[in-house]
């Protein structure tokens, strides 16, 4: 739609709040970006875009964008001068080619898929481009929701039901650590289910912006989630709840996990979780006897911090004992990062052309470990904060104080630029390069709509002047930009689309995918069926049977989790911070904390505290709040210290990250402390 000398183009929102991605219209009037709306049109979305989609607005034209290629002489200073491309590259390709191709680490986060999360085109150019010189590549899915889907894979459950599969169908919801902070566009479809009569429960360590749209709420203790999901099995066999017929034909292990139940009591659980007893006796009945029954796990919030993976792991055996697996309105609904059945890409990654080398695992420990040991000498960090994203972030801090070069790609600073980047390069907005994003059910397509400003280049366009410099010849053999994203869309699951197709259909195509999850009852597992006792997980040293598993003692009473807000998520634009709308509605940190726990330490409500463990400390303000129970506090993710408290040991074995094709070497993330009024 245009009128004289304003257009109207159709994008998606830049901010990447899978599964919730929205729909974008935006004005441009003289090359001018003059409004952002929500896309009435998107199918996903229809209309809608929240705060943060509406403070997309203030990255263009925003005076602390990077604009020019920066280099510094000094790390610790506001010494950076303005180099040309060439000066800023050329200095990159010397140190890289001085360390050798195995010491040179290359690690993106969100703000490089700001067009492209879903078909994922700048992380598969940049794993090419890892292959085929040889350097050091790592999963961005170990930071987010890979140690979750790590739990759920070894019981075989991976697919999702859709969205409007659960409104439509699903007659009991839990939203097991699901916040509708994280996925907004799920709230459309829960009210429709909850219109329907469907019973909705949440169950968090506080009480999130889902507890408004929920039947009942269960707030259990951080890491406690398996011995919850533990008790209820325990419940549906004790009772002859089980759906006999589906587990003796799509289960293996169900009468070694029968016996090791015995003892996972409610009575026994309500002491580990802070649930009573007979609440969670209720819920294992409603459950096993409401069908469909659909869970929605939480993401990467949920997987931070003691219990991580065996909490998916004890919860995916629920659908397969009641049968909830392949039909309409049960089995796992939408979750960050979780695929639909049928859904799919083609590969561009040239996985093939790897030379053989001592590659650091896809686990985030031994990064650090190796920018420590010097096995790693020079760090490019595309799109990402990494001290906001790593746990236990001083010895990751004193890894890069350690590095030869460090070289930072991105729209805005950020903390980690500021410490330790020796080169900055600037990195072009959503709307100044070509791209395109896929939800579970639909493609979008993303045009350029402005020139970027001042020498700000796509990453594809920085890919390919460094493989020039390291004589790499075919790193890029589409003949224009397009090329590398119609690659990548050739699959069935498209219909196989390009560029020039999605244009042609006004931007939007439905895949080619089923609403429904395993609709053929066949599971990604060595038995091609759920495995409630898993040889797998033996093989790899963990548990074969789903378990609890006790923190270990610390002298620090208070439990440290983080999530996400409706004004906040992931790392962007330095952490909101450079977008006025976001910071003003976060000025600072704020720890969510209980009133009781408060009183002890005659913290009051709005008054400024210190968070305190052995590794570090951090300054917040107080909000007293009974939504969080006592011995919890909470804080939204991102800021400036929070994960100098978190611990930095792996959560699986080094073996066991890639099992699955992404990656589950996420940190433990755990933290225990203590707070103190200052």
């Amino acid at each position: 739609m245009s009128t004289a000398g304003r257009r109207r183009v159709r994008t998606m929102c830049p901010m990447n709040c899978h599964p919730t991605l929205c729909g974008m219209l935006v004005d441009v009037e003289d090359g001018r970006l003059v409004g952002v709306h929500g896309d009435p049109d998107n199918p996903d979305s229809q209309g809608f875009l929240c705060i943060r989609g509406q403070a997309s607005r203030e990255i263009i034209g925003n005076d602390a964008r990077l604009l020019h290629p920066l280099v510094r002489e000094r790390r610790g200073t506001d010494g950076w001068r303005r180099a040309t491309w060439d000066e800023a590259l050329d200095l990159v390709a010397t140190r890289m080619q001085r360390a050798g191709a195995p010491a040179v680490g290359t690690w993106s986060g969100h703000g490089l898929f700001a067009n492209n999360y879903g078909t994922r085109v700048a992380s598969q150019l940049l794993r090419r481009f890892a292959n085929l010189w040889g350097c050091q590549w790592w999963n961005p899915t170990m930071i987010c929701w890979g140690l979750g889907a790590f739990g759920l894979g070894l019981t075989g459950i991976l697919e999702v039901n859709t969205k409007e599969d659960m409104g439509a169908h699903a007659a009991l919801i839990l939203l097991w650590g699901a916040n509708l902070a994280s996925q907004p566009n799920t709230a459309r479809h829960l009210t429709a289910a909850r219109r329907r009569g469907a019973h909705v429960v949440t169950i968090d360590v506080r009480e999130t912006e889902a507890f408004a749209q929920s039947d009942e709420t269960l707030l259990v203790r951080p890491g406690t989630d398996a011995a919850l999901a533990l008790a209820m099995l325990h419940v549906i066999v004790a009772e002859g709840l089980v759906d006999r017929a589906f587990v003796a034909q799509h289960t293996v292990g169900f009468e070694p996990l029968a016996a090791h139940l015995d003892a996972d009591t409610p009575e026994w659980a309500a002491g580990v979780t802070g649930v009573p007893a007979e609440r969670i006796v209720a819920l294992a009945r409603r459950y096993a006897t409401t069908k469909p029954a659909m869970i929605l796990l939480g993401g990467s919030s949920m997987h931070k911090g003691a219990g991580s993976w065996i909490s998916a792991r004890a919860i995916g055996c629920l659908p397969a004992l009641t049968g909830n697996v392949g039909i309409p309105g049960a089995g796992f609904g939408p979750r960050h990062g979780g695929a639909v059945h049928g859904q799919g890409l083609a590969g561009i990654v040239a996985e093939e052309r790897r030379p053989p080398g001592e590659w650091i695992p896809n686990q985030m420990p031994r990064i650090t470990e190796a920018m420590l040991d010097g096995r790693l000498r020079v760090m490019l960090l595309l799109g990402t904060d990494m001290l906001s994203s790593f746990a236990d972030t001083g010895r990751v801090a004193e890894g890069l104080a350690r590095q030869d070069l460090v070289v930072a790609y991105d729209l805005f600073m950020n903390d980690t630029a500021r410490r330790f980047a020796d080169v900055v390069l600037p990195a072009t907005a959503w709307l100044e390069e070509l791209g395109c994003k896929s939800t579970n059910t639909h493609l979008y397509l993303m045009p350029k709509v402005l020139e970027a400003p001042g020498e700000a280049r796509p990453i594809a366009w920085v890919l390919r002047e460094l493989t020039r410099r390291l004589g790499i010849d075919d790193f890029y053999p589409w003949p224009d930009e397009a090329g590398a994203l119609d690659a990548i869309l050739d699959h069935p699951a498209t219909g196989h689309a390009t560029v020039a197709a999605l244009a042609a259909q006004g931007g939007m195509r439905a895949l080619r995918i089923s609403h429904v999850a395993h609709p053929d009852l066949n599971f990604p597992t060595p038995s091609g069926k759920i495995e409630l006792y898993s040889e797998r997980a033996k093989s790899l040293g963990l548990p074969p049977l789903p378990v609890h598993e006790e923190a270990a003692a610390s002298p620090y009473p208070l439990t440290l989790q983080q999530g996400r807000t409706l004004t906040h998520f992931h790392g962007f634009y330095d952490h909101g911070r450079a977008l006025p709308t976001l910071a003003a509605a976060d000025p600072e940190p704020v720890l969510w904390i209980a009133p009781a726990d408060a009183a002890r330490r005659a913290i009051s409500d709005g008054g400024a505290l210190r968070i305190v463990n052995a590794r570090g400390e951090m300054r917040a303000r107080a909000r007293v709040t009974s939504r969080v129970p006592e011995g919890t506090v909470w804080m939204r993710d991102g800021w400036a210290g929070l994960n100098d408290l978190t611990s930095g040991e792996p959560a699986i074995p080094d073996a066991a990250v890639d099992v699955f094709g992404f990656s589950g070497g996420q940190a433990s993330f755990e933290a225990r402390v203590d707070v103190e009024a200052v």
